[in-house]
């Protein structure tokens, strides 16, 4: 794989996004390795959708090494041998990255570390509800062991994952429906890039001097749109009239409050998003900001628009990422 490019180490690429940063990552030429945990066929569903993955990624050329975030070692050896080390682990275990980020300053050479992001911009936003507000105050704490390592370090937040939150808010896999759900007024902006697309954008900003310390947030502009935007949208393209039943702000807060956990994260999530919108309601700051569309204008990212007519043909299945 000798290929002239940095090699990159991927954490958490069998999972939702990770999967997509490990195929950007080879498809760019990029040596690239995933550390994992031993996957097994079992009973489980989703370690045989792993196994698959695997082999997927063996056929692609892509290094695997398994062994926990608890070797400490291992993972310095291996981080010794990488360029560019991208974590996507899921959002359950996203303090286990400061093993990950104890390893990188042992071992010393890594030029770029991207940690799991990717979601609301921790830094901006306040006042979010208190079951969302845990999880963006440990996003904090590794945003802050990351920059007093001194290892360069890239930020990419503000957006939702397209195909995960379209499926959510639409239904398009149940043909059934006749209710689409509208959280508080249906106004406010969200952003959602398709993930296939953060992937590249990934992979380009770890590479890219001018976004080195840098935080990179995403704000396509065709990608930015209400609910009401896109149940109109989707109605269109169905060619359907759907009831439209609103939850206001005070349900979302009291189930925030009342629901077993991990409802009550969900509910705090949609009141952030899709009721405060708080991932397009700021300014970027040009001073330590960025935005990928503007850093990467010969990226053609997936517009919603084109999503959806991709949803009216094949669409996806919808489960729930682990919170």
């Amino acid at each position: 794989m000798a290929t002239g490019l940095g090699n990159i180490l991927v954490f958490g690429g069998t999972g939702y996004l990770g999967k997509h940063v490990v195929r950007a990552s080879i498809k760019m030429g990029h040596p690239t390795y995933v550390y994992g945990r031993l996957i097994t066929p079992n009973s489980n569903p989703s370690n045989s959708c792993k196994v698959a993955l695997h082999k997927e990624f063996q056929s692609m050329g892509v290094i695997l090494i398994q062994g926990e975030l608890s070797e400490h070692g291992k993972l310095v050896s291996l981080i010794k041998q990488v360029d560019i080390v991208i974590s996507a682990i899921g959002t359950p275990y996203v303090m286990e990255q400061l093993r990950i980020i104890d390893a990188i300053k042992v071992a010393g050479n890594v030029k770029r570390f991207i940690p799991s992001d990717f979601g609301c911009e921790e830094d901006l936003i306040t006042a979010v509800l208190p079951p969302f507000q845990d999880f963006l105050d440990k996003k904090k704490k590794i945003r802050r062991a990351t920059e007093a390592t001194g290892v360069p370090f890239t930020f990419l937040s503000s957006t939702c994952f397209a195909a995960y939150f379209l499926s959510f808010l639409l239904h398009p896999h149940d043909k059934y429906s006749e209710e689409l759900t509208i959280y508080g007024t249906g106004e406010s902006k969200a952003v959602f890039t398709r993930e296939e697309d953060i992937a590249i954008y990934a992979i380009r900003a770890a590479n890219d001097p001018r976004t080195c310390n840098r935080t990179v947030l995403f704000q396509p502009s065709k990608n930015i749109l209400s609910q009401l935007e896109l149940v109109s949208l989707w109605e269109k393209k169905t060619s359907r009239s759907y009831n439209k039943v609103s939850v206001n702000e005070e349900e979302l807060v009291e189930l925030s409050e009342t629901s077993p956990h991990p409802e009550n994260v969900r509910a705090a999530i949609i009141h952030s998003i899709f009721v405060k919108g708080d991932m397009a309601n700021f300014e970027i700051r040009e001073d330590d900001q960025m935005e990928v569309s503007k850093l990467y204008p010969d990226v053609e990212y997936t517009t919603v628009d084109q999503l959806l007519d991709d949803f009216v043909v094949n669409p996806p299945e919808f489960h729930y990422i682990e919170l």
